[in-house]
């Protein structure tokens, strides 16, 4: 569930936006697919970790009431293009450090951050929901790394922006099934 998620949320995020300009600004592939890892498992352990942490202070029908309305909001921002607006510049220290700090960055209080602290809230799953977000994030930037800029104008993004939408609002519906019924 989290590799689907995110992958098919990444399609036309901000993140893909970044290793597009990474892919064809620095051209080294390799070390900007190995900082975007590093990036990726580091960000969304932390984002885990919270989401982990927050399913065991909270009842289960509070956290699937949280979950539910989250991936619903998740749907509805889904649909809202990214635009990704500046050039990165190239750090001293190379292409892994560049794409990883600005990787990193990126990810701060985007949706698939979010969504990782809710995946792993609402099924108390750390390990299982960082790695497999961060399957998600990888396989959603590995073309755009290595195909750039010429796969986004091929990828009907907003067909993708819709179906993560409807993933995401179908989920939190399933979610939400079950607070509902124990309320009746």
């Amino acid at each position: 569930m989290s590799t689907a998620l995110v992958t098919v949320a990444e399609m036309g995020d901000k993140t893909q936006l970044l290793s597009f300009v990474l892919a064809a600004t620095l051209r080294k592939p390799a070390a900007i697919l190995a900082g975007i890892l590093v990036a990726t498992l580091a960000n969304h352990a932390l984002a885990g970790g919270a989401g982990y942490l927050l399913s065991g202070v909270l009842s289960r029908d509070i956290m699937s009431w949280v979950a539910g309305i989250a991936f619903i909001a998740f749907g509805l921002w889904a649909l809202k293009p990214d635009s990704f607006e500046r050039k990165p510049r190239m750090l001293k220290a190379g292409a892994f450090a560049t794409a990883c700090l600005a990787f990193f960055l990126a990810e701060m209080a985007d949706k698939t951050q979010f969504a990782t602290i809710t995946l792993a809230a609402r099924y108390h799953a750390l390990v299982s929901v960082v790695l497999g977000t961060t399957l998600g994030m990888m396989l959603a930037n590995l073309p755009a790394v290595w195909i750039g800029e010429k796969l986004a104008q091929r990828l009907p993004l907003r067909t993708l922006r819709i179906f993560a939408a409807l993933l995401f609002v179908a989920l939190g519906v399933a979610t939400l099934a079950g607070p509902v019924s124990r309320l009746s």
